[in-house]
């Protein structure tokens, strides 16, 4: 298949899923969760993939959904006569065939084990995206984060909640902080982190090892997992997220915030959302992700 915002390769039983918008930190934009699905259900259906590997292209493994432009880039799902439509978002936002994060789930529900190789930033619906891959190996300066949780926005996979105690997860959750790779490691977020230089090896050793266990045995133990958090009402929180994040997108408060986008410019922006916290792009160098650190697919 021919991809416009990812790469799809194949070298032997591993799988690879690269984001490829590198010039924009990989931002989500139409068709990408469209090509993931599509690449998800192609290793699924390749006999010869055995592990998915997820990572992204350039300095950053995803930058979140590209805000830019107000969203008008899904209008078609969410507007009518140019306004909000409460009634399309949220059948938009609800409907497996149609809704983005619905789509990036495939990872989630393949029977084949995926690997997030996490690097740069990976903020907002880009950790949702992360989140749903079976394990999560980051580089020790990536900054992992949900600045939607301060504005223009709800948790749509719900897997900062399912990966997450409820003490940490009422901390990220109202205050939207990041953590960096070693301390999403550290508070169970994710499963690991390494420096960056030995990120792609320390991955590719983890995938070689998956490959060496039977396929069936692979895809029955991932199943058990995933029914169990399925028995903890993942679906039912996946239905009230995205109802939510439309919601969240459309209050006064958000209408000012992607104004002053608009007008202003999104660093503008985010920095009246950020300052006080001093993080994520508003936090010194040394608790940004190394801009040197890049994937070269």
């Amino acid at each position: 298949m021919n991809f416009e915002t990812i790469l799809y390769t194949v070298d032997g039983p591993i799988a690879t899923i690269t984001l490829n918008r590198p010039e924009e930190l990989n931002t989500i934009v139409p068709p990408m969760p469209d090509e993931l699905e599509a690449a998800m259900h192609q290793a699924t259906r390749d006999p010869s993939v055995k592990v998915v590997i997820l990572r992204g292209a350039g300095r950053s493994f995803c930058g979140g959904y590209d805000f830019g432009q107000g969203f008008h880039h899904w209008d078609e799902h969410m507007s009518t006569d140019g306004r909000w439509d409460p009634g399309k978002d949220f059948a938009f936002a609800t409907t497996p065939a149609l809704s983005p994060h619905q789509k990036f789930m495939s990872i989630w529900r393949s029977s084949k084990p995926v690997i997030a190789q996490v690097h740069g930033w990976c903020v907002g619906g880009g950790s949702d995206n992360a989140l749903c891959a079976d394990l999560v190996i980051a580089s020790e300066d990536a900054r992992i984060g949900t600045p939607y949780s301060r504005m223009w926005g709800s948790y749509l996979s719900g897997m900062w909640i399912y990966r997450l105690g409820l003490t940490r997860a009422k901390e990220y959750a109202l205050t939207g902080r990041p953590l960096s790779g070693r301390e999403a490691a550290d508070v169970g977020l994710i499963n690991e982190a390494v420096p960056f230089a030995e990120l792609e090896a320390r991955v590719l050793t983890v995938a070689r090892q998956l490959v060496s266990i039977p396929l069936s045995q692979l895809s029955a133990m991932k199943l058990i997992v995933n029914q169990a958090y399925e028995n903890m009402g993942l679906a039912s929180t996946q239905t009230l997220g995205p109802i939510l994040d439309g919601l969240m997108r459309n209050t006064p408060d958000a209408a000012a915030f992607i104004e002053l986008a608009e007008k202003g410019g999104v660093r503008e922006a985010i920095r009246q959302r950020d300052g006080v916290f001093g993080d994520y792009s508003q936090a010194p160098r040394d608790q940004q992700p190394n801009p040197d650190n890049i994937i070269k697919p």
